[in-house]
């Protein structure tokens, strides 16, 4: 018997060795399958890849030069499985759809499931939609069509019109008969579901359940009536929660009739995590929906509005100090140390609206326990701005030999990081208020508030304390 290396050595490419060891591609791979793509050379392409995992073969895609990345596909005619094209961000799985022959696009996704064509399918154009459908069998036809019709970021979006449905006067036998009698099934299930005549949904049977059941015993007495179901225009966000919340495998999908329509699986609703994730990353960088193959003047353009809008802040802000412009020229050492409370203030802030905006997108802060956690990011704040008043004070006394400026930036380093806690949980509740995303335009307005009472409590107070007016 040939032992497991043995085994992998004679089933082609060593697939343990596809990756390095940071996760990447292997760059002799990449190179091995681009100069496959400049030759034209079909075989050596399928030599190399024609075992390889979708994610994998996605990643590969990423990695090559854009021309080649339509050849690769090409060259790998019907086998290639165009499930890798969902590993790719939306504008280069879009550049290679464009590019390929609608046969080409039609035939590869008539193999996928339905969650997956849909994924592929919904950033091209309407007119490259039907075109590509056209070509499909009129049941597919209608089931993709019928899923790309419903709101982006809903669940009949992610939904899979795959499943398995009996009546509840259907015997366990029959069920499992049926199984195995029919010719397509789901990729992957988790649950048996019930419908009456008119295909509403009644109920669900698992997997587990239905085996360890004899034979005889009726699916109505094995069905579980009270079960945690999505309507197909709900929000992808919702339903991910849902499952988050109930630790759910899989949940059927049903329209405004509560007629099954799909179901939803827990590999999706991990991708629906993942997106959800880094949107509201990028939104508390200002960067919105961007991608790393997005083009230069595209990326300019979604990032210059925020710039624009943090520019007129950060003149707001430096008002402030056009306002003690007599007392910066009287004592240069506050020029010198402004900025610092400023930005640890801004920091401070940052820190607080982090956790503030992750626990409304979560849903874990509301006007249930707001107050609560307002008083308690005060108290962090005040907390730290005692500690942070020792350290600033005594290190600016020593560095200008002057202890009462130790006093004043410390006064001023206590203000500005209670103002700062304060602004960074309060600002993003009122844009929620508001409808608005606190990812999306909490940064500018906390980065603004801390700056004004930064500058303005320590030059107030300096003005106050040394009599500078």
């Amino acid at each position: 018997m040939l032992d497991e290396k043995q085994a992998v050595e004679t089933s082609g490419e060593d697939l343990s060795g596809v990756r390095d060891e940071n996760g990447a591609i292997r760059a002799e791979l990449v190179e091995r399958a681009a100069a496959a793509a400049e030759a034209s050379d079909a075989d050596a392409l399928k030599d190399l890849i024609g075992e390889w995992h979708e994610a994998d073969i996605g990643d590969l895609i990423a990695a090559l030069d854009p021309a080649l990345r339509v050849k690769l596909v090409e060259l790998s005619g019907p086998q290639f499985k165009f499930k890798a094209l969902t590993e790719l961000d939306e504008a280069v799985r879009n550049e290679i759809l464009e590019a390929l022959a609608p046969d080409l696009v039609a035939a590869g996704v008539h193999e996928l499931e339905t969650d997956d064509a849909v994924s592929i399918l919904a950033g091209l154009p309407k007119e490259r939609q039907r075109d590509i459908l056209e070509r499909l069998p009129h049941a597919e036809r209608v089931a993709f069509a019928r899923s790309l019709e419903y709101p982006e970021d809903s669940a009949g979006r992610r939904m899979q019109t795959e499943y398995i449905a009996v009546r509840p006067d259907a015997t366990v036998g029959q069920t499992i008969d049926y199984m195995r009698e029919a010719p397509e099934l789901p990729e992957r299930f988790y649950e048996i579901y019930v419908t009456d005549p008119l295909h509403r949904l009644l109920g669900a049977v698992a997997l587990d359940r239905l085996l360890r059941a004899k034979r005889p015993m009726p699916i109505s007495e094995l069905m579980k009536e009270e079960l945690h179901h999505v309507q197909a225009t709900d929000d992808q966000e919702e339903v991910a929660r849902m499952f988050e919340r109930y630790d759910l495998v899989a949940a059927p999908v049903v329209d405004d009739l509560d007629r099954l329509v799909g179901v939803i699986t827990v590999d999706d609703i991990v991708d629906v995590i993942e997106e959800e994730a880094e949107e509201d990353l990028k939104a508390l960088g200002g960067v919105g929906d961007e991608e790393l193959s997005d083009p230069v003047w595209t990326v300019a353009r979604r990032r210059f509005n925020w710039l624009l809008v943090n520019l007129a802040t950060a003149f707001l802000a430096s008002s402030v100090l056009g306002l003690f412009e007599g007392q910066l020229q009287k004592m240069v050492a506050l020029a010198v140390l402004a900025p610092i409370v400023a930005s640890q203030g801004g920091n401070a802030a940052t820190q607080t609206m982090t956790v503030a905006v992750r626990a409304l997108a979560v849903r874990e802060l509301s006007s249930a326990n707001a107050w609560r956690v307002i008083v308690r990011e005060a108290l962090v704040g005040l907390v730290n701005g005692l500690a942070f008043a020792v350290i600033t004070g005594v290190a600016a006394a020593a560095w200008f030999k002057e202890a009462q400026l130790g006093i004043v930036i410390g006064l001023a380093m206590l203000c500005n990081l209670i103002a700062g806690a304060l602004g960074g949980i309060l600002i993003p509740l009122v844009i929620e208020r508001f409808r608005a995303d606190p990812a999306v335009a909490s940064g500018v307005f906390v980065t603004t508030v801390t700056d004004v009472v930064g500058f303005f409590a320590f030059l107030g107070i300096a003005t106050l304390w040394f009599g500078l007016g």
